[in-house]
């Protein structure tokens, strides 16, 4: 008995199962180059200090690297929650440095207080520390349209500002990395997708052994 394959549901549901196993593979091409990052950035830890790159601030090969700069002023404050080395949590307080009468300046993240009222005794000097990247203030939607640009390098500093104590210094193991994990979902789902329709079309068959004939 010949069984006929409804031709438009099963190219919409090959054409599902074909995506998902094409993003199951992207997924495990951006695990390869996340695992890459994440040896730079360890790699990072164990090298000299270096200026930091004013001409490219926002160069992701820098982080986790230990920076220097001279703050030659504090153009502004920022203050936001954080956690200092000794487990305090707080506020952070970050310093947008000028470098000059013109240029894009750095930020630089010198501090934890207890509250939000503290008030910062520090207008500017040489600073050193590790690397990470600037806090996002974007939303999730303007980043994935490309209409922000990219996050720049903040030094967070060894030496507190005086009251403030260290904050806790970036560690690679924060950095996520669960596009392995990503890509066996999308794999589970194509499987899944897969064995649902067959089913139906095992359902549809027994259901209906007119179906052998044309198809009216």
């Amino acid at each position: 008995m010949k069984r006929r394959v409804p031709l438009i549901s099963t190219t919409i549901v090959a054409l599902a199962i074909a995506l998902m196993i094409g993003l199951g593979i992207w997924q495990l091409g951006r695990a390869h180059e996340k695992e890459a990052a994440l040896a730079v950035y360890r790699a990072n830890l164990t090298l000299p200090a270096t200026a930091y790159p004013m001409g490219q601030p926002a160069d992701e090969h820098y982080l986790f690297r230990r920076l220097s700069a001279n703050c030659l002023r504090v153009v502004d404050w920022q203050m936001m929650g954080g956690r200092a080395a000794n487990g305090q949590t707080g506020w952070r307080h970050i310093a947008s440095c000028a470098t000059g009468a013109e240029g894009p300046g750095f930020l630089v993240d010198m501090g934890v207080s207890e509250g939000p009222d503290a008030t910062v005794d520090w207008a500017g000097g040489p600073v050193s520390g590790l690397a990470t990247q600037e806090p996002e203030r974007t939303s999730m939607l303007e980043r994935a349209a490309r209409k922000t640009s990219p996050p720049r390098l903040m030094i967070v500093a060894e030496t507190p500002a005086p009251g403030l104590a260290a904050s806790v210094p970036p560690d690679p193991a924060s950095v996520p990395n669960n596009h392995r994990s990503y890509m066996v979902q999308w794999f589970l789902f194509a499987a899944v997708a897969a064995i649902i329709y067959g089913l139906a079309l095992r359902k549809r068959w027994r259901d209906r052994p007119q179906d052998a004939g044309p198809a009216q």
